[in-house]
């Protein structure tokens, strides 16, 4: 209600200034993916740097091809959004968003430049070979896919094989995420280990691998998984893993932080893994739509987005993990619980044996073999054809019951994950 509240007093504010959009600022972000407490103090924090009065009239999405749409066939103004990588990706190509122009934010509060992960700077211009996308993009939060296992089940080595989703012993317990960019990456990854290990492809080379015979293969292997699978899931199988109904989630990292965190509460023994063979990170990044009307306002956001307290903010207000590079982000998430891990790639050199959770910051030896997902444009309908083969019209029953059971799992404990949120990564196709 507080969250509706908000946006109608700004949406009613912006309509009161009639078509002036100097002094609005439309902000277009996913559900649950920033601490709404900073949304105001942008508006104090523009004033003080500029003299001049903003509101933010801030809009959500649930999955990117909605945000996409708008923006490419309405033409809506938003001033900023924050997609991931792919979609960034297809909008450079489609010329549907602005390089960045910072020259009227004093050197002394660009956070964004003072900020940025080497990490970051590197897999963004990896976006496009032709465009770095570091000049029209600015990264917010990443993470990458694994498998979420139950440790009193599931051994290490088991879970540290993608085959461990056909793996006969757990059929009936394994979910996996209804997104099928997600899915064939890994899987093409598993599929490929033999080229990988000869040099004549790399996982870059995988990443836009939308052959038909790849396609074919990977579709192949996902109906010999099928007859295991206990669910298709958006946002329910972390759940289920929680309550013991599945051994096995091939999830997000995000997921994979909350679920451990609530399975813990209730005796049931969850952890996470990259698997040996190699995976995909992801990542969403503030950027500025072809048909913005207030540039300065929205650099003026994204820029402050990237200072460090807020970052830190939206991160633990989330769940998800942000791409700020800053020392002061390092700082807060220090646990001494934790075994050390090597963070310079992210961090710089001084991090290369800090105590951090794993699960939010994988060491270096994992983001080596991890590669990033691109877009493949018309393609990508090949891809949701194969998803919409392999799932089919027959899914057993108690795919079902899980839906149903989540559902009404998910309306009672409403209030309570709205005070406990960690990590749920979004909609891809």
């Amino acid at each position: 209600m507080k969250k509706l509240l908000l946006i109608a007093a700004i949406a009613a504010a912006a309509v009161s200034c009639g078509n002036d959009r100097s002094s609005i600022l439309k902000v277009y972000n996913w559900s649950d993916y920033i601490d709404e407490s900073v949304l105001p103090e942008f508006q104090e924090w523009y004033k003080a740097q500029t003299g001049e009065d903003i509101t933010v009239v801030y809009q959500t999405f649930d999955v990117n091809e909605t945000m996409l749409s708008k923006i490419e066939k309405g033409h809506e103004d938003y001033d900023v959004v924050c997609p991931s990588d792919y979609i960034i990706e297809r909008m450079l190509n489609n010329s549907l968003i602005l390089p960045l122009d910072f020259a009227s934010i004093p050197d002394s509060i660009n956070y964004i430049s003072a900020n940025k992960s080497p990490y970051m700077q590197k897999m963004f211009s990896e976006i496009n070979p032709k465009i770095d996308a570091n000049e029209y993009s600015v990264p917010y939060m990443w993470g990458t896919t694994g498998i979420i296992y139950n440790t009193d089940v599931v051994t290490p080595e088991e879970a540290g094989t993608w085959d461990i989703i056909r793996n006969p012993k757990y059929k009936g317990q394994v979910l996996i995420k209804d997104a099928p960019r997600d899915v064939y990456g890994p899987v093409l990854i598993y599929l490929k280990q033999k080229e990988l290990a000869e040099g004549s492809v790399s996982l870059q080379d995988l990443m836009q691998d939308s052959s038909d015979e790849s396609i074919a293969a990977v579709e192949a292997y996902l109906k010999e998984v099928k007859e295991g699978v206990l669910g298709w899931e958006a946002d329910f199988g972390k759940d289920q893993m929680t309550k013991g109904r599945g051994v096995i989630s091939l999830n997000w990292s995000g997921d994979a932080v909350w679920a451990i965190e609530e399975a813990a509460a209730v005796g049931v023994n969850l952890d996470y893994i990259v698997p040996e063979e190699g995976s995909t990170v992801w990542f969403d990044g503030w950027v500025i739509p072809k048909y913005a009307k207030n540039i300065k306002a929205a650099s003026y956001f994204i820029d402050f987005m990237c200072r460090p307290d807020i970052a830190i903010r939206n991160m633990e207000e989330t769940g998800y993990v942000s791409a700020n590079g800053a020392i002061e982000v390092l700082e807060s998430q220090i646990d001494e619980e934790c075994e050390p891990v090597n963070l310079s790639y992210f961090f710089g050199e001084a991090a290369d044996s800090v105590r951090v959770n794993p699960v939010l910051y994988p060491d270096l030896s994992i983001i080596d073999r991890c590669a990033l997902e691109h877009d493949w444009g018309q393609d990508t309908d090949k891809l949701l054809a194969m998803w919409s083969r392999v799932k089919g019209d027959n899914a057993n029953s108690m795919t079902y019951i899980i839906i149903v059971v989540a559902i009404v799992a998910l309306g009672a404990g409403y209030f309570v994950s709205k005070n406990n949120k960690r990590g749920r990564k979004h909609g891809r196709k």
